[in-house]
């Protein structure tokens, strides 16, 4: 089979403006609180594209972790590639995609540093052995091979033994403060339904737009 003739017909649900209502946070939290009542593998896995100082583009796989009407937050290390990017261009652009649902939610904003009380606070909630990988990992740095990362965490254990794993200075969360949000529902015969919400100062702007 070509990879042409890959297709899929969509015609689980729809989306429109009397339903969706007038604020997007809120009918984000609807459609993520579904997404994890229908047991969607990793429902908040998002698809993270920042820049770098040539405007060349770079996306991951990254996991939400916290939502609100400020916005939407990740952790990573703050040197890493995409900590790098964003403390130099903090455009970013997120992508949650929930195929069991026929969904896709595109957010994009200005990522801002969340505070150190937030990120220590996350980071407390994490297994001990991933606080120990942060302080074990140079993100994004070139390494000679695994064995040189799995050598270093003995070293780590026996510094933190018998203590708290606490948050390392160079690793904290990203709030992405979003401009706009995007809601798509597939439809049938690709006339899928997208509803866009603007930030027009305090309120949004909501508008239709055409597959």
């Amino acid at each position: 089979m070509s990879i042409a003739d890959l297709r899929r017909d969509y015609a689980r649900a729809r989306l429109d403006e009397s339903t969706v209502g007038p604020d997007p946070l809120a009918a984000f939290a609807r459609w993520f609180d579904e997404a994890v009542k229908a047991e969607v593998l990793e429902p908040n896995a998002m698809t993270l594209a920042t820049v770098n100082d040539q405007c060349v583009p770079s996306a991951r796989i990254v996991l939400l972790k916290g939502f609100d009407q400020r916005g939407f937050v990740f952790f990573t290390d703050y040197r890493s590639q995409k900590g790098s990017e964003l403390e130099r261009n903090p455009r970013a652009a997120l992508v949650l995609y929930w195929p069991e649902l026929e969904r896709q939610v595109r957010i994009t904003g200005r990522a801002t540093r969340t505070s150190q009380e937030e990120s220590e606070a996350y980071f407390l909630t994490r297994p001990r052995p991933s606080r120990i990988s942060a302080w074990v990992s140079y993100q994004s740095q070139v390494v000679e091979n695994r064995r040189t990362l799995e050598d270093r965490v003995p070293t780590m254990e026996r510094r933190f033994r018998g203590k708290e794993v606490t948050l390392p200075p160079y690793w904290g969360g990203f709030r992405v403060v979003p401009d706009i949000i995007e809601f798509w529902q597939g439809r049938e015969s690709r006339l899928h339904d997208r509803i866009r919400f603007t930030r027009d100062g305090e309120k949004w702007r909501l508008e239709r737009l055409s597959p």
